[in-house]
């Protein structure tokens, strides 16, 4: 796993190569004579030079602590690699270096990444699925191509109503939802966006809610959207002008 937090995820009191190299030892990957060897790999692998083998967490750049976090994660040499935010902390400029190294790594060790963002411009460029979420549940799940384009659950269509358009119409308004973010504490018995929902009627406050399949790899959990009764022309034409 890689987190938000890359000096935060990594132990001060260990050089860096002891860190990555500490999942190869754990797991009795590598005989102890070929550790450094393969830690070299491993920095090699992520961009890091050798000159850095020998430094705390504290000497490096953001940047740099969190490529340490990804050759740590890629240490064990997993199919499935669990990335929280991994690049929220870090400057835009050393965002963008973060996000190519990993759609190279992804394509080079055909590595599964499960990426958890709020950065949709991140997850359109990255991801070849997209699980949407609200208050916990997944309401929204398909194709990254067909989910930023039709959109078919309410609260996907009021978070790619905020992604930039070419269209000066489309940057001036958005698909809003009224009201508060209930407490996740005690949400909505129903439908959790129900209380917000413009498009909510009587059965979505009373019904639980449930993935239904409206395509081939698209699945929303939304009984109008699945029913056919709302879609993404109706998301547009319920945009409403942004207050300057």
């Amino acid at each position: 796993m890689v987190f938000q937090d890359p000096l935060g995820s990594l132990n001060p009191r260990m050089k860096v190569w002891q860190t990555v190299a500490e999942p190869l030892l754990l797991h009795r990957l590598v005989a102890p004579g070929g550790v450094r060897i393969e830690v070299h790999d491993l920095f090699n692998r992520v961009g890091l030079s050798d000159e850095l083998f020998d430094r705390y967490p504290h000497e490096l750049s953001g940047g740099q602590q969190q490529r340490v976090g990804i050759a740590r994660a890629l240490a064990p040499n997993p199919d499935l690699v669990v990335l929280d935010e991994p690049t929220s902390a870090l400057d835009v400029s050393v965002q963008a270096k973060l996000i190519n190294l990993l759609r190279r790594l992804k394509e080079e060790l055909r590595l599964t990444q499960v990426f958890i963002s709020h950065d949709l411009s991140v997850i359109g460029y990255l991801t070849d699925r997209v699980a949407v979420m609200y208050l916990g549940e997944v309401v929204e799940l398909g194709p990254t191509a067909e989910i930023f384009t039709e959109p078919r659950h309410p609260y996907t269509g009021a978070l790619m109503s905020a992604v930039p358009g070419d269209d000066l119409l489309d940057r001036k308004t958005r698909l809003m939802l009224p009201g508060e973010v209930p407490s996740p504490i005690k949400p909505p018995p129903a439908c959790r966006l129900a209380p917000r929902c413009p498009f909510a009627k009587d059965r979505c406050r009373q019904e639980k809610q449930v993935l239904r399949t409206v395509g081939a790899e698209h699945m929303v959990a939304c009984w109008r959207a699945a029913e056919g009764e709302i879609s993404t022309e109706d998301f547009e034409r319920s945009r409403v002008a942004l207050e300057v």
